[in-house]
């Protein structure tokens, strides 16, 4: 009798978590036993995504607060920051390698590349949007709006038009921990940078803290993180969502809540969009059984969940075929491979 392999590690990877062993030792000396009980499928459309035979695996640990992961396709790398200690970080694909990358990097939290391959970060110290040149040189795409100072410039990606979108929600100016503490003399928002010209358009600043964004995969949608919960009681813990025209955003509303039944009602920070259309988003601060990745169909509803012993700051889809999931925890970087394929470039 013919067996197919592939069946079998389908219905495999939709074992409940129940079957879980004892707590996981995460430093990798006990394997954990397959399906991974810490990817948890909530929806059947989850379960084309989830693997049965491949471990989620803690590829560094070390940091104060790592964020803002960013796949290099060219080099096969991840670049991330650690913000507190005023870094970036390198995790070479080849060889596991990790290595500090920049130091200074001016507090920056997220990273992205443009489709030239040049690498572009958001400094909360200096509280500017940057871009590293081939020649070394660094180039300041925003540092100002009417006149006046970004908070502190969050995260950002980039279009294929060449035009930047950024959120700069202030945090890295609210305490002397994650940059320079000082006024915030905008109000939070989302921008656009014009890949032409320069100039810099605010986008929306119809949401208290806009943090982690992506696009969707045709790029006609942008979600938007709102964590402007720990500062505004009335902000809702949610991800919104616009139509994107002509550098434009226009019909915002929400695409999920972060509200977990049974848990509560954490953060999303980070986002990306795989091919399919699904979000995937980093979540945190309610603990054990909520903490980690949660993935909502293009519906907005919650299909599936990776659970981390972390809060989960940011995410990315990288390696070589895009089908690995980078994980940045307060501490530490994870990763998992998925049949899930990253939308875009990194």
């Amino acid at each position: 009798m013919m067996i197919d392999r592939r069946k079998i590690l389908v219905a495999a990877a939709s074992v409940p978590a129940a079957m879980a062993q004892a707590p996981r030792d995460w430093t990798g000396k006990t394997p954990v036993r397959y399906p991974e009980p810490d990817v948890v499928v909530l929806d059947k459309r989850f379960n084309k995504y989830k693997i049965g035979n491949t471990p989620i695996q803690r590829l560094a640990t070390g940091f104060l607060w790592s964020e803002g992961p960013a796949w290099n396709g060219v080099g096969r790398y991840l670049v991330f920051s650690d913000i507190p200690n005023n870094v970036q970080v390198r995790w070479l694909e080849e060889n596991g390698k990790v290595s500090t990358f920049r130091n200074p990097a001016g507090n920056s939290n997220g990273n992205t590349f443009d489709y030239e391959g040049r690498q572009i970060s958001f400094e909360h110290g200096n509280r500017r949007v940057v871009r590293y040149e081939y020649n070394g040189k660094v180039t300041v795409l925003a540092d100002k709006f009417e006149g006046k100072r970004l908070n502190a410039p969050n995260d950002g990606v980039v279009h294929p038009d060449g035009s930047l979108y950024f959120t700069d929600p202030g945090y890295g100016s609210l305490m002397e921990y994650e940059g320079n503490k000082g006024p915030l003399e905008l109000k939070e928002a989302v921008y656009r940078v014009d890949a032409k010209s320069g100039k810099i358009e605010k986008l929306t600043d119809e949401i208290f803290k806009p943090n982690g964004l992506c696009f969707s995969p045709d790029y006609k949608k942008v979600y938007v993180a709102d964590t402007g919960s720990s500062h505004y009681e009335q902000a809702p813990k949610n991800i919104k969502v616009w139509d994107v025209a002509d550098g434009k955003l226009r019909n915002g509303r929400q695409f999920c809540s972060m509200d977990l039944p049974g848990k509560g009602a954490g953060m999303a920070d980070g986002i990306r969009c795989d091919t399919d259309g699904n979000v995937w988003s980093s979540a945190g601060w309610v603990g054990a059984g909520y903490d980690g990745v949660h993935i909502f169909a293009p519906d907005g509803m919650r299909i599936g969940q990776i659970l981390l012993p972390e809060i989960c700051s940011n995410v990315c889809f990288g390696g070589t075929k895009r089908n690995r999931l980078f994980m940045t925890g307060s501490q530490s970087l994870y990763a998992v491979y998925t049949e899930a394929l990253g939308a875009h470039i990194c």
